[in-house]
């Protein structure tokens, strides 16, 4: 597998969808006067699309499994906060629906990720 830069990453694509999902559900109100609920699900979803990014910016493998680590953690915390923003009435049942598909799916694609890197031989650019 040779990826050149980060936003080809698949699981990158997924991460920043998710990341403007959620802009859109924070926008409207009451979701949007809650402060503090609002900063950290954007800071969760953020992270979990700049954890990717950082990651395979490292140019090696095993610090990239560590911030992949990281980012599939914050997707967890990203589904946690949906289900607030679902028990606070913020969003409909439909919306954290396809948050939860969102997060488990993106979740489940990074966890492979992880296992893939973890077998690989390659070390990363660094080491070249």
């Amino acid at each position: 597998m040779k990826v050149e830069k980060f936003e080809n990453l698949e699981i990158w694509q997924e991460a920043r969808g998710l990341c403007k999902y959620i802009f859109s559900l924070t926008t409207k109100e009451p979701f949007s006067k809650d402060y503090k609920l609002r900063d950290q699900i954007h800071g969760s979803s953020g992270s979990v699309m700049d954890n990717i990014a950082e990651g395979f910016e490292r140019d090696g493998r095993r610090e990239f499994i560590q911030f992949l680590s990281i980012a599939k953690g914050s997707c967890g915390e990203t589904r946690s906060q949906s289900f607030r923003a679902f028990d606070f009435g913020y969003i409909q049942q439909e919306e954290l629906n396809n948050l939860i598909d969102r997060t488990e799916r993106l979740g489940k694609r990074i966890g492979s990720f992880i296992n893939y890197l973890k077998k690989s031989t390659i070390k990363g650019s660094k080491f070249d």
